[in-house]
């Protein structure tokens, strides 16, 4: 595959850029503006500008946990068990279920919240993508359980990704990296 770079961001020869692999636009540019125009610097980031940043007070050292809202506990621990979430700990008097991701100790926490309805998700939803071995794989693997996919899988600037919507609306995909393999986890 071919690289084209260009000033912020690079074009592959699929057409796609590493901003639309994170879901940017072909022309945003991820912690700057895309160019200099109409006195804009390009030192600025995406919602602050240079000189007033956080710095070290936010040293951010990775994830913690990401907390998915749902309407009803023992329907979204079985919808993600088909996903192949492990539960590592449940606690059914406060509506909380943690999931494992690999071996980190970070998990992804269902949250029973009396808002939570059932719905199709947005589009412009948050979506949390987790890294796989093979993207298509998983994505035959879920349609085998009986896992509706949002899409078939679609090609990304680092390998597929294919994307599930849970009762709720959450959106969680499986992205491999395949045309990164340099990127990825061992």
């Amino acid at each position: 595959m071919a690289v084209r770079l260009n000033p912020g961001r690079a074009t592959y020869s699929d057409g796609m850029s590493d901003n639309q692999s994170v879901g940017l636009s072909a022309d945003q540019s991820v912690g700057q503006s895309a160019d200099k125009t109409a006195g804009q610097s390009a030192d600025k980031t995406v919602g602050q500008s240079a000189d007033k940043t956080a710095g070290q007070a936010t040293d951010l050292l990775g994830f913690d946990n990401v907390l998915l809202p749902v309407g009803d506990l023992d329907e979204a621990v079985g919808f993600y068990e088909r996903l192949g979430f492990p539960v590592s700990a449940r606690i059914d008097e406060i509506g909380l279920a943690i999931l494992k991701v690999g071996k980190e100790m970070p998990g992804v926490l269902l949250r029973v919240e009396d808002e939570a309805v059932r719905q199709p998700p947005p589009w412009a939803s948050p979506r949390v993508w987790l890294e796989v071995r093979d993207a298509r794989a998983a994505g035959r693997a879920l349609d085998a359980a009986g896992v509706k996919l949002l899409a078939p899988p679609f090609s990304v600037a680092t390998g597929w990704t294919v994307e599930v919507a849970d009762p709720w609306g959450n959106v969680v995909g499986f992205t491999d990296y395949c045309k990164r393999p340099e990127l990825a986890r061992s």
